[in-house]
């Protein structure tokens, strides 16, 4: 079964490019029944173990990382630094549709610097908010892999795109925000406290909720295919990166809730 989600789809072409069958191989492909994937000769293939110990490596680090900026409280021109190499990393493994250990792991080490020294500033401020963001950013992922293993939301074509179309469209209205906050203060209002920015937050929340589940279904399609167990790692890195977001977007909501008591 072809995937829609668009990182799948990535990562199936670079497979495919790394490995080419005989024609006695594509033969036995052709005569395996039509929900078997195509066995890869001295290749292991992803399994949902594999997922899950890389993605616990993933998180591992950047809690590693976070936990060293908060002790040392770097400040904030370190983490908008480590934020932007994380950030560079992070597109080109998207883009590139590449697995690779070393460079997930090294998103994982700069944008836990960043996430620890954004979470000890917002502590310092509402004592106690960063548990409260965890805690619901851990419900929000157990939900929604409920959700998605009980399929009361399918991942369709139609679902990706709306997904992705509005990711790209609050991705699009932050960098306006910003362009708009050099010349006005709060540029367009959609990360400022008050009832704009709530509502920017709860949809942010909930577009990362949806990316969550184009992230199971890259790793289960992922695993039906065969991909080579390496793949993994990009798997790893999709839900780290979704984590991320929803985390950050629920610590600012829970900022925002809080500075209006």
């Amino acid at each position: 079964m072809e995937s829609r989600n668009p990182a799948f789809r990535k990562m199936g072409e670079q497979a495919g490019r790394e490995y080419t069958p005989s024609p006695q191989q594509l033969q036995d492909m052709y005569n395996q029944p039509a929900y078997a994937p195509p066995a890869q000769p001295g290749v292991r293939t992803m399994t949902i173990d594999d997922v899950v110990v890389k993605g616990f490596l993933s998180l591992g680090t950047l809690t590693l990382t976070g936990a060293v900026a908060w002790v040392v409280d770097l400040g904030m021109g370190v983490a908008l630094v480590s934020a932007l190499i994380g950030l560079g990393i992070g597109l080109y493994l998207s883009f590139s549709g590449k697995a690779s250990a070393a460079l997930t792991l090294t998103y994982a080490a700069f944008y836990g610097v960043a996430v620890g020294t954004i979470s000890h500033m917002y502590n310092d401020f509402y004592n106690g908010i960063v548990f409260q963001a965890v805690i619901g950013t851990a419900l929000a992922f157990g939900a929604m892999l409920a959700v998605y293993s009980l399929r009361i939301i399918r991942v369709t074509p139609k679902f990706t795109k709306y997904v992705v179309a509005a990711g790209l469209a609050l991705i699009g209205l932050m960098l306006v925000n910003l362009v708009a906050g050099l010349f006005t203060d709060g540029g367009i209002g959609i990360r400022e406290n008050g009832a704009l920015g709530i509502v920017f937050s709860v949809v942010a929340i909930l577009v990362g909720c949806f990316f969550l589940m184009l992230d199971f279904d890259m790793v289960e399609k992922g695993v039906q295919a065969g991909l080579p167990e390496k793949y993994s790692w990009a798997c790893a890195f999709a839900l780290t990166s979704t984590l991320v977001w929803i985390y950050l977007e629920v610590l600012r909501l829970l900022a925002i809730l809080n500075s209006s008591d």
